[in-house]
């Protein structure tokens, strides 16, 4: 389970203000995982259709968003104590932890939300350009600003290799072709028919689909070190930047025409934020609510049972589950065509993860809100984590310090940081409970001899997070940390549909769908969702003439 270095403190809460309308008990004994609460917004009409959701993870939110806009009374029933699943909060000891993703690449994503409920992001959160995006760090102590700006992009390539210059150009125009075909045109598109494949089929080979991302970095840079900086980002989104699409090269496209930002007050601000619209625009959060199975009729959803035994009868169910543990486990019982417990097994995994939450008593000033640690391989290292499903002696890391845009986030003079290894997933049967503290004693020697000095001595609260309470805590399946890998053969419709293949009326948000993992991938899969789920009113139309 989760371990802290203060077992009496929960991991729950958030900082600030109540982000509904006073929270009230609900039904003794509503679920198993925590407390039941519901945020109650205002009630809609009686008579519209009732969309349930099962969990608050930003894909979720983001659906009852469109949701309730669209005319829809939704329900919202996370299992967890606050609202946002992966991107949930923790404080400990004074410092306040965001729990999954840091990363914001395409603000206008939330932006879009608000506007459709007539208001205005910036009003409820406030964002901020990163300069740079990323520090990079490689094992001979040299580094890396990965930059937005296009020139001071290529004074940084010049001053890594001068000989990669064109290279940059190269590459930059190939990844912007790739945000182009791959995000702006069929990010949104359901992909529900081979007809959908076969009309991307142009576009997938004029982005040249099939090499990997690593094979298009090397194309186009000489360096190794500039190969691996333009190639690390699937990693972000679970995927090995040797064998996932280049395709993914849209993400360097997305981070320079629309910037890498973060939230003041962490990304639990921005989950605060679309809870709080939720309620105001009429919708329930129920927290605590474990979902335990979906109920279907005739092979349509028809709403869910919860683990206290209540029925939560819906019209639409929107799972933002993960997908394989949708089908394996709320289906179970359920006969399925296309995704059965067969073909979930068989599908590839993305990596696991070793998270390790601490704060210091005192500042490193000198360290970046977000760094990339790499390690003395990386070929080598993902074979590790993705084929061979060994855990390495080494390790590259992503070190998040929120501290170095918001001292708030900390006690005064000191600093938050978590820091992320990928591992593999639980199919490689390591022991976590016997070797997750030696790990993290390793990670912990590993930053104070580089960019913590005297960090043994400086950390004052901690707690770590390994794949085996990715499992218990989130119901990632085998404990794999973002769904599906994003391979080719399991993006846009060999991916899980987001309208079920096998259930009708159930429908499928975030991570492990289409189109992705990330920010940006779970919030468009909610888009998805919002051009294949008609408007209430045609809803109500139609249940008229049955």
């Amino acid at each position: 389970m989760l371990q802290s270095a203060s077992d009496a403190l929960p991991l729950a809460g958030s900082p600030g203000t109540p982000i509904a309308p006073p929270l009230r008990e609900a039904a003794p004994g509503e679920a198993r995982s925590a407390p039941a609460r519901v945020m109650p917004g205002r009630a809609g009409s009686s008579s519209a259709p009732r969309v349930v959701i099962i969990g608050s993870g930003f894909g979720g939110l983001a659906c009852a968003i469109r949701m309730l806009c669209k005319g829809y009374r939704v329900t919202v029933l996370e299992r967890l104590d606050q609202p946002g699943g992966r991107a949930s909060v923790f404080t400990q000891d004074g410092f306040t932890f965001d729990a999954g993703p840091t990363i914001v690449t395409a603000p206008f994503l939330l932006e879009e939300l608000w506007a459709l409920a007539g208001r205005r992001f910036a009003d409820d959160v406030d964002l901020r350009p990163m300069n740079p995006c990323y520090r990079i760090r490689f094992d001979d102590g040299t580094h890396f600003d990965y930059q937005r700006e296009p020139q001071a992009m290529i004074e940084e390539v010049r001053r890594v290799s001068p000989q990669d210059v064109g290279g940059l150009h190269a590459f930059m125009a190939e990844a912007d072709r790739c945000f182009r075909l791959g995000y702006e045109d069929l990010g949104t598109v359901a992909f529900e028919s081979l007809g959908d494949l076969f009309a991307a089929l142009p576009a997938m080979v004029r982005m040249r689909a099939w090499r990997s991302i690593y094979q298009m970095a090397s194309r186009h840079f000489k360096s190794e070190k500039l190969r691996q900086v333009f190639s690390f980002h699937p990693l972000l989104i679970g995927g090995n930047p040797m064998s996932v699409t280049s395709v993914y090269s849209l993400i360097p496209s997305l981070e320079r025409i629309h910037g890498v930002h973060s939230a003041m007050g962490g990304t639990g601000a921005i989950v605060r934020g679309m809870a709080k619209l939720i309620v105001e625009l009429g919708g329930e959060i129920r927290l605590g609510a474990d979902v335990a199975r979906i109920r279907v009729v005739d092979q349509r959803a028809r709403g869910v049972i919860l683990a206290s035994g209540e029925r939560v009868d819906a019209d639409i169910v929107v799972s933002n589950a993960d997908t394989a543990w949708t089908y394996k486990h709320l289906l179970k019982a359920e006969p399925r065509r296309v995704w059965n417990d067969r073909k979930v097994e068989r599908a590839a995994y993305s990596m696991g993860l070793f998270v390790w939450y601490f704060g210091t008593r005192r500042r490193y000033p000198d360290v970046p809100h977000h760094m990339i640690l790499l390690g003395p391989r990386y070929r080598e290292l993902l074979g590790d984590i993705f084929d061979r499903k060994v855990l390495a002696d080494d390790f590259s890391l992503y070190l998040h310090r929120p501290t170095a845009t918001d001292p708030s986030l900390a006690p005064e003079g000191c600093d938050t940081f978590y820091v992320l290894s990928p591992v593999p997933h639980l199919d490689a049967g390591i022991d976590w409970a016997s070797r997750a503290e030696p790990y993290r004693q390793r990670i912990a020697q590993m930053l104070g001899d580089t960019v913590l000095p005297g960090l043994s001595e400086a950390i004052c609260t901690q707690r770590y997070l390994t794949p085996a309470d990715f499992e218990s805590r989130y119901l990632a399946f085998k404990g794999a940390a973002f769904g599906m890998e994003p391979k080719l053969l399991q993006s846009a419709w060999f991916r899980p549909h987001n309208r079920s293949e096998d259930i009708r009326d159930l429908y499928l948000v975030g991570a492990s769908t289409h189109p992705g993992a990330g920010i940006p991938g779970v919030l468009t899969s909610a888009k998805v969702l919002d051009s294949i789920i008609p408007p209430a009113a045609r809803v109500v139309r139609a249940q008229a003439v049955r």
